[in-house]
């Protein structure tokens, strides 16, 4: 843990100098005042799709799961405060169901994740032309207030941002089922053998994470006059980008919350500081890209060097 946040705390701190010397316009307080909802955003599902991560798989239905809950919670409520409780609830209801059939085609039969996810996103994107036929929707006036308001000068976003980074770290971190879940994600095998529940465990993953997911659609809905039906879409790489950044193993096992948090941060700032010195907004998925890579190459190397320790010490040690 310690290592992972030292190394993404320092990126982002070179990163925020870098911008205040070379573009200061995307470190002024407008700037990040008009940031800070999306990065909140993108910590969102990263957390969601850490989750699936540490159990060893990927979750590629994000995008349908958020678009789902962006036309849910927008055509449903028809520009109606009074039935915005209704949309929402329909929105959770619908993530419950996608995480459940996640969940039960990956951990009871078997199915790769990769494809179970992604026969899901199909289903998902069919729900979401389902709902809103393909046009947008212009959100409730409660919704976007909420969304877009402000507690004690913090955005409403960044705040349940916050509240599920404490929800997802203490149930990790602070409970037994967390550490059970980190330990089965870390070896299965061994986890079954002593009598924990791998499956039950395997399909809460994809439950919260779809759980999560919504979240961010309604998030977005909010923050968004009037999104369109594929907001998820730009999600699904930067949600995997944070979880490598943090320090996640992409193998299973223990995971980064906090890390992953502030990743987010620095992915969507660098974003911001690839606009304002030119970059293409074309070229947002390139850099997306590129900051993937790196974490990925970060992880192997300290992966690899880890093992070339533990094998040195295991050789000192025959020969003693």
């Amino acid at each position: 843990m310690a290592k992972s946040f030292v190394t993404v705390v320092v990126c982002t701190i070179l990163l925020l100098v870098a911008c205040a010397v070379i573009a200061p316009s995307s470190v002024s307080g407008g700037a990040l005042a008009g940031s800070l909802p999306f990065a909140a955003i993108i910590a969102i599902v990263g957390l969601g799709q850490l989750l699936v991560v540490q159990q060893g798989g990927f979750d590629l239905s994000l995008a349908g799961a958020v678009s789902l809950a962006v036309v849910t919670a927008t055509h449903e409520a028809h520009q109606d405060d009074a039935q915005l409780l209704y949309a929402v609830s329909l929105a959770f209801s619908f993530a419950i169901a996608a995480g459940l059939v996640n969940g039960i085609l990956i951990a009871f039969f078997r199915l790769n994740a990769i494809i179970a996810t992604i026969g899901m996103n199909a289903l998902l994107y069919g729900g979401v032309f389902a709902v809103c036929g393909g046009t947008p929707s212009i959100t409730t006036d409660l919704l976007a207030g909420i969304s877009n308001g402000q507690v004690i000068g913090i955005p409403n976003s960044v705040v349940f941002a916050l509240a599920a980074l404490i929800l997802v770290s203490f149930g990790l971190k602070k409970t037994v089922i967390g550490r059970r879940f980190e330990a089965i994600g870390a070896n299965p095998l061994a986890a079954r053998a002593v009598g924990l529940r791998v499956q039950l465990y395997e399909l809460m993953a994809y439950v919260c994470a779809q759980l999560l997911y919504c979240l961010a659609g309604v998030l977005i809905a909010g923050i968004t006059r009037e999104p369109t039906a594929f907001q998820g879409d730009t999600l699904l790489l930067p949600s995997v980008a944070v979880v490598v950044l943090g320090g996640t193993s992409l193998l299973g096992g223990r995971g980064f919350p906090i890390s992953t948090v502030v990743a987010a941060f620095f992915l969507n700032q660098l974003s911001q500081f690839a606009l304002a010195i030119g970059v293409p907004y074309s070229a947002q998925t390139i850099i997306q890209a590129l900051a993937l890579g790196f974490g990925i190459a970060v992880y192997s190397v300290r992966w690899t060097w880890s093992a070339n320790i533990s094998l040195k010490n295991f050789n000192l040690g025959g020969k003693t």
